[in-house]
């Protein structure tokens, strides 16, 4: 994919985060490395899977909005960071892993899913989603803003938000297609969100259907 971005030092980087207020608090967690850049809006037509970017630094930083006509998807470890310096809005976002996604503006997305808890996940303005889908101990590290949508984590990871939030079935909010059946089990998963079964959610999402109730 051709995301016409130019290498930078970090100390370009740097100067450039805080150029559009980008908090220390965010970016000093980031590998101080060179970064691709792209200047201005980004727009991808289909899903952005950030575990298949051929990059020359360590991550893409977008130095403005990031639309995405699919979904961000992250499955492996070692996957090269995301920064979005204005917003971001995807129909999905699946983060997994050591997943490395900053956004200081507002998220907008039809689904966003974090599953595992080795990640940098920073938002500075609002997360809106049709869905939030929390997993194995998985909560943004930060949402500076509102968190709008239902929410569906297992007790612990409610807990863990300092906000109240809907927290509905996953039947009332999800389609019959990513529920664990009645009496089925996920094989070689610890994927813990009550009633959704993670694999299907991800290959759901994967290929462009949406996951959300009919």
């Amino acid at each position: 994919m051709d995301l016409t971005a130019a290498p930078t030092s970090w100390d370009a980087c740097v100067v450039l985060f805080d150029s559009r207020a980008l908090p220390l608090s965010s970016y000093e967690n980031l590998y101080d490395e060179s970064y691709d850049v792209h200047t201005g809006a980004l727009s991808v037509p289909g899903p952005l899977d950030l575990d298949a970017l051929d990059l020359d630094g360590s991550g893409l930083v977008v130095d403005g909005d990031l639309t995405v006509a699919g979904a961000v998807l992250n499955a492996d470890d070692g996957c090269p960071a995301l920064v979005v310096l204005g917003d971001l809005t995807a129909a999905a976002v699946h983060l997994e892993g050591d997943a490395k996604l900053l956004v200081r503006g507002n998220v907008r997305v039809g689904a966003f899913v974090g599953h595992l808890t080795d990640k940098l996940v920073m938002i500075g303005g609002d997360l809106a989603a049709g869905v939030t889908v929390l997993s194995a101990g998985f909560f943004p590290d930060l949402i500076g803003g509102t968190l709008t949508g239902p929410v569906l984590a297992p007790p612990y990871a409610l807990a863990e938000l300092d906000r109240p939030v809907t927290a509905p079935p996953a039947a009332e909010v999800l389609a019959p297609e990513v529920l664990l059946a009645d009496g089925e089990q996920e094989q070689d998963s610890c994927f813990d969100a009550p009633g959704v079964h993670g694999d299907r959610l991800y290959e759901h999402l994967a290929a462009g259907r949406s996951v959300l109730r009919a």
